[in-house]
Parts: C-alpha cells; structure tokens; sequence
C-alpha cells in the first residue's frame, strides 16, 4: 500500500510539472507571465510534498491494513490525482473565482479523506497505537478543514486572499511533527548503534 500510494504522489508531481508552459523568451521578464502557473505548481508541490511525508509516517506506524484502509487510502489518492488538474486550472487562468474554489474543494476533499483514513487505521490499530499516540487532539487536522471552507468561500471574494488560506495550510503542516518518528523509534528494539 506504502509503494503505491509512494508512486501515485509522484505521478501526480510529474504531471504537474510536465504541464507547466517553457517560456519562448530568454529574459527574466518571460517568467513575469508564467508567475500564476509557476506559483499553483509550487503551492501544490508543497502540498503534495506534505501528503507524502505525513501518509508514509502513518504507514510507517501501521502495523497491519484490512479492506477499509485499503478503500480509505484509495480515496485519498483519488483526490490527490485531482491537484494537478485543479493546479493547471488555477494557474492557467491567473487565479480566477471558479478555478480556484475548485482547487479548494480538492484540497479540503483531500484532507477529509486523510482524516477518514487516520480515523480507520486508529479505530483497527486501537487507541494505544502509535498512529493514535502520534495524533493526539490532532488540532491540525481539525482546523485544515475548516480553512479550506474559508478558503473556497474567499475564492469568489478574493481568490489572492483564498490562495494565502490555502498557502497557510501548507505552512502550517509544514512545521514537522515528530511524534510518530518518536513513536516508532520507541517501538523499536534497541539497534546496538548501527
């Protein structure tokens, strides 16, 4: 599941950046007009990037998967195929209310789907497990929702504004969370040092 789900999130990176436009020009000044694309790509990548690192940590801490998880993780995956569709959409058209709220509505289905796959792992793996442990409160994951909401509404207000929401997402799951290395690290047996 942890290979799969590795190689989906690359797919969707490369597809990504196979969609970004060569500019024609050979002056800093080409670039002024790819700035929406080049900003969506690395919004996404970042957000892509963030799935991967936290989805991998939880698998990492599985310690076994059942049909629900696997249908769980297949459901996340689908919305995260969807990014970089939404991103292109976005980008190419500078940012505009509908493309944008829709790059929302995949960012916050994507998030629900992370939450409901957590949930399933935590509920099969029991409330002691690591995954359990490592969640806690899981604040973040609690607010991410609620901010993409804000961010889709925002979109046909400001879209600049919904993508600084979006953005704020992703800094705020940037901040790396160390519980569950600490809990793996604890549940493994001494390695003499190696």
């Amino acid at each position: 599941m942890e290979a799969f789900s590795d190689a989906v999130i690359a797919i969707a990176i490369t597809v990504m950046v196979l969609e970004l436009p060569t500019p024609h020009d050979t002056t800093w000044h080409a670039l002024r007009d790819a700035w929406p694309v080049l900003l969506s790509y690395v919004l996404s990548f970042v957000i892509l990037g963030i799935y991967w690192n936290n989805h991998h940590h939880m698998l990492q801490a599985t310690t076994r998967v059942n049909g629900p998880i696997l249908w769980a993780n297949l459901h996340l995956l689908f919305w995260l195929s969807l990014v970089p569709f939404t991103t292109a959409w976005m980008g190419e058209n500078a940012f505009a209310s509908v493309p944008t709220a829709a790059y929302g509505v995949v960012l916050l289905a994507a998030a629900l789907a992370y939450y409901a796959l957590q949930g399933l792992i935590i509920r099969d793996q029991g409330e002691g497990s690591i995954v359990a442990a490592a969640v806690g409160r899981d604040l973040k994951g609690k607010l991410s929702p609620v901010l993409y909401v804000i961010g889709i509404g925002l979109s046909f207000l400001s879209s600049r504004a919904a993508v600084a929401v979006f953005a704020t997402v992703a800094l705020v799951w940037l901040i790396p969370d160390r519980r569950i290395e600490r809990g793996l690290t604890a549940a493994r047996p001494d390695d003499g040092g190696e």
